[in-house]
């Protein structure tokens, strides 16, 4: 199961490195979008595997390999972390603000977006 984790979790980051120099920051002042992209459609993807876990329709392999290695590498806490104390000490107060607010809810309703989808599917 290791193995699977550390699998998907090089993978996840790998996607989440090519997103991110696909859509680089022009400048400090620029909004981080690819960080936001990235961990809004993860927050998603993990909704879906999350319920389908939970409802016992996933395997426990699948799970490790996608919910907790891939996804878990792909969506990046650390990242938007820099990104926010970076933009904040930066001076751009409004843009750090702005950014921990849309993270958060994005995340919280990409996740719950997922998870209600496949309720309803099934």
């Amino acid at each position: 199961m290791m193995i699977l984790i550390g699998l998907g979790g090089s993978l996840g980051a790998l996607l989440r490195y090519l997103i991110a120099i696909k859509i680089p920051r022009e400048s400090s002042m620029s909004f981080p979008v690819a960080t936001l992209l990235i961990n809004s459609s993860g927050s998603f993807l993990l909704g879906i595997i999350g319920a389908l876990y939970m409802l016992e329709l996933l395997p426990e392999w699948v799970w490790g390999f996608i919910g907790i290695g891939f996804l878990g590498a792909y969506t990046t806490f650390s990242t938007f972390g820099v990104e926010v104390v970076q933009s904040y000490t930066d001076g751009y107060i409004k843009v750090a603000f702005t950014y921990v607010i849309l993270s958060v809810l994005l995340g919280i309703i990409a996740a719950g977006v997922g998870f209600l989808t496949l309720q309803l599917l099934i």
